[in-house]
């Protein structure tokens, strides 16, 4: 099975730019989907994008449409979220996901869990 490590959360002004890293091991990304999502506090957690293991097809939660860009590199085993614009409301903590059997922006899509990384948006 896969286990996932998400990096690159962190503070940031309005207006900035981060990138995340979700870096796979026990296996190769090439076999999953992958899912970006968030939770900020008293809120659901919220599906943000996602990137599909066959095509590479992307998907995007209307909210961050044009703002942010998955990609992943497979040398790498390293899924991205590059994510441009940021304002308060996309504070929370972001998780990727994975799984074999499909992709999409339902949690319950997914088999596999990183921990989460911090991302908080303030002047």
């Amino acid at each position: 099975q896969v286990q996932l490590v998400e990096s690159g959360g962190g503070l940031v002004q309005p207006g900035g730019s981060l990138r995340l890293s979700c870096a796979a091991s026990g296996d190769t990304l090439k076999d999953y989907g992958v899912g970006w999502f968030r939770q900020a506090p008293g809120k659901e957690r919220e599906g943000v994008s996602c990137i599909a293991k066959s095509d590479g097809a992307t998907y995007y939660a209307e909210s961050v449409k044009g703002r942010f860009t998955i990609s992943k590199d497979n040398h790498k085993n390293t899924v991205y979220l590059q994510m441009n614009s940021l304002n308060p409301d996309d504070t929370a903590v972001y998780y990727c996901a994975a799984d074999v059997r499909r992709v999409g922006l339902q949690e319950r899509y997914y088999d596999y869990w990183g921990q989460g990384t911090q991302v908080t948006v303030s002047s």
